[in-house]
């Protein structure tokens, strides 16, 4: 992947118009078939495996009539580009000279991503000769394909292309394939036309004249330091690199303005620009720098609502499912509660001043949201911000996520002056009195927060993991958590629920309890491990001295990594772990996905316990004394936009080895 652009395929490497298979670009399957015969038959692939997020390579053997003994002469690669390029080589280690028939039939349907997706592709397109390979034509877009050398027969009514290769012993021959995509002048009246996908993503709208393929250097630079881990744990190495490298995949420039970055929401659904995950996964990278922050924050403020009236403010988002016991909720409430957040602590982190200041105003926008909707005109409980209508439900995390946006934002407006700061930190303090009454559920084993209120006040005792969000508090100055909505005493009962077998799966934290009426190991949200839930909750339960229980969480996590390859998918199945079994994938989960591949960047850092506070000039060390994961070393994290580097012995003692002049250790 490596969006717009991007390639599926099975471990063959054979694309058969099958499914997902296809090369694609600006959400578009410019080539559904691409399949490789030699001599008349497929070659034998030994092994197909991603070498990088854009790229993937397929090995193959390739045994010819007459061919004696048990080792084949002629060794076949492909290697595969997102942008479009395949690269298809022979070798031979043969005593003899070789002419082989080589043969590539190719073909596609121009169909949008989104309908592939689900499962409803168009019809075959038929071919015609074009220079060097075929070209074939839908309304307004066209799919083309040349190749290097040039075949000696093209067969469009096949959509055929055939080599006769020469190989000497001991000699190579390649074949380049480039797959582009050529766009009419746009619509009816020349009007680009930009196509939806799934969950109200957009690709940007079409180019005019052809597309070429694009190269790796093509492709937006890394907003985010080169960071490194070194840990007794190898595999954590090796996911914290793995998941980089995804997200650079998922890497996408504003359409409006080319040096804002963001990432996708993840493949195949979300492949543009997805508010709240966008936000989450520019948080959890923090710990590599702002950029990515600057330009998701710049990026959703230009799409913030402007009309005068309840909805001012606010970012726009769509509906998900919220599982057995709940309507669906609003991705845009929850990134608009999210947005000052992170600039308050993108801010801690060292975004300069100016920038801060610049993105200042959208931020008191979403804060001045905040009190709008939840002081209502008349009906419903006061106080609590309503998701997704203005009649409720009442959400558990809505709550914490709107707690900690006043109390952050309050922060952030306190450090330009504002005179609002108080009365949002006053609205937080009665916020939590309220909550600790409303939301508490007292029981014989100690009791357990209420999911949500009803639009009546009704509260549903159901326990799930968006309950972690309570323990998602925010960094203030200093190095200090902000306050939760829960005291000392609910906190540790929510530790040893969230760590209980009922919710902690063994690979992560399920999205509901298995003991819960409605529990699905598959469910979106109602038992499927959502590696970002897990990934707040672990951080959460060991900054409030919860150590061994996120340390569980954490070793479930990177357990599951393995068995992924390292790519972790954006949820799945919450079924039990015993010995010898395997997590299981979600069949409609992304991966590689953003908030998944974030997240476990998120859930390793937290390993060092950083709170940084650049303005101060500070940066306090809070490391898990239990060190789940043994000995690890950080390089080449960011703070202040400085490199800086930390240790963590088997103790769980920390030492900085690198950080910016005049960054000063806090207590």
């Amino acid at each position: 992947m490596a969006l717009p652009s991007l390639a599926v395929s099975p471990a063959s490497g054979q694309l058969t118009a099958q499914g997902m298979d296809g090369f694609y670009r600006d959400g578009r399957r410019v080539l559904s078939r691409c399949e490789l015969l030699v001599a008349g038959a497929e070659p034998l692939v030994v092994q197909g495996r991603l070498t990088g997020a854009d790229r993937a390579r397929f090995v193959g053997t390739i045994r010819r009539t007459g061919e004696r003994g048990p080792d084949p002469e002629i060794q076949m690669e492909r290697l595969r580009s997102a942008d479009g390029t395949e690269q298809i080589t022979f070798r031979s280690s043969g005593p003899r000279p070789v002419r082989l028939p080589v043969e590539i039939r190719l073909g596609t349907d121009l169909a949008e991503l989104g309908s592939v997706a689900v499962g409803f592709p168009g019809p075959g397109l038929q071919a015609t000769v074009h220079g060097s390979g075929l070209r074939w034509s839908g309304p307004g877009v066209h799919a083309v394909v040349s190749a290097t050398p040039g075949p000696a027969d093209a067969l469009a009514s096949a959509g055929l292309l055939r080599w006769e290769l020469d190989l000497p012993p001991g000699a190579q021959r390649t074949i380049e394939l480039r797959v582009g995509l050529e766009r009419d002048r746009g619509g009816p009246g020349g009007a680009p036309v930009n196509h939806r996908l799934p969950g109200d993503a957009r690709i940007p709208g079409p180019r005019t004249g052809p597309v070429a393929p694009r190269t790796r250097g093509d492709r937006p630079p890394r907003p985010w330091s080169a960071a490194r881990l070194e840990c007794d744990d190898h595999r954590a190495d090796a996911l914290l690199a793995g998941s980089l490298d995804d997200l650079h995949g998922l890497l996408m420039r504003d359409p409006v303005a080319t040096a804002d970055l963001y990432l996708a929401g993840g493949f195949p659904w979300r492949c543009g620009l997805a508010p709240v995950e966008a936000l989450w996964a520019a948080r959890m990278l923090l710990p590599l720098g702002t950029r990515l922050a600057a330009g998701t924050l710049r990026a959703l403020a230009r799409g913030q609502q402007a009309a005068p009236g309840t909805d001012f403010g606010r970012i726009p988002g769509s509906l998900r499912d919220a599982g057995p016991h709940a309507p669906p909720s609003c991705t845009g409430i929850e990134a608009t509660l999210l947005f000052p957040v992170v600039l308050a602590e993108a801010r801690r982190w060292g975004l300069p001043e100016r920038e801060t200041e610049r993105l200042l105003p959208a931020a008191e926008r979403c804060l001045r949201w905040l009190r709008i909707v939840t002081d209502p005109p008349g009906g419903g409980p006061r106080g609590y911000v309503p998701d997704p209508a203005p009649g409720g439900p009442y959400r558990c995390e809505t709550q914490a996520h709107a707690h900690r946006a006043a109390l952050l934002g309050a922060d952030l407006l306190d450090a330009f002056g504002s005179p609002d700061a108080a009365a949002l930190r006053d609205w937080a303090d009665e916020l939590r009195t309220r909550f600790r009454t409303d939301f508490w559920l007292d029981d014989g084993a100690g009791g357990r927060p209420a999911v949500l209120l009803t639009a009546d006040g009704r509260p549903v005792p159901h326990l799930a993991s968006t309950t972690a969000a309570l323990l998602d508090t925010g960094l203030l100055g200093g190095g200090a958590l902000a306050p939760g909505l829960l005291d000392a005493a609910r906190t540790d009962q929510l530790a040893g629920l969230l760590g209980s077998p009922a919710m902690d799966s063994g690979w992560g934290l399920r999205g509901l309890g298995a003991k819960e009426s409605g529990y699905n190991p598959f469910g979106h949200r109602s038992g499927a491990v959502r590696v970002h839930e897990t990934a707040v909750a672990a951080a959460g339960l060991a900054a409030a001295g919860h150590e061994r229980t996120a340390g569980a969480l954490t070793k479930g996590v990177l357990d599951a990594a393995e068995s992924f390859g390292y790519r972790l998918p954006e949820m799945y199945a919450g079924e039990q772990r015993t010995v010898g079994s395997a997590p299981v994938p979600h069949p409609a989960a992304c991966r590689p996905a953003a908030v998944a591949a974030a997240g476990a960047v998120h859930l390793l850092v937290a390993l060092a316990g950083l709170r940084p506070d650049v303005p101060a000039k500070t940066v306090s060390v809070r490391p898990p004394g239990t060190a789940p994961l043994g000995a690890l070393q950080f390089t080449g994290l960011s703070v202040a936009e400085q490199p800086f580097a930390v240790r963590i012995s088997r103790l769980g003692t920390g030492v900085v080895e690198m950080a910016a002049d005049g960054l000063r250790l806090g207590s």
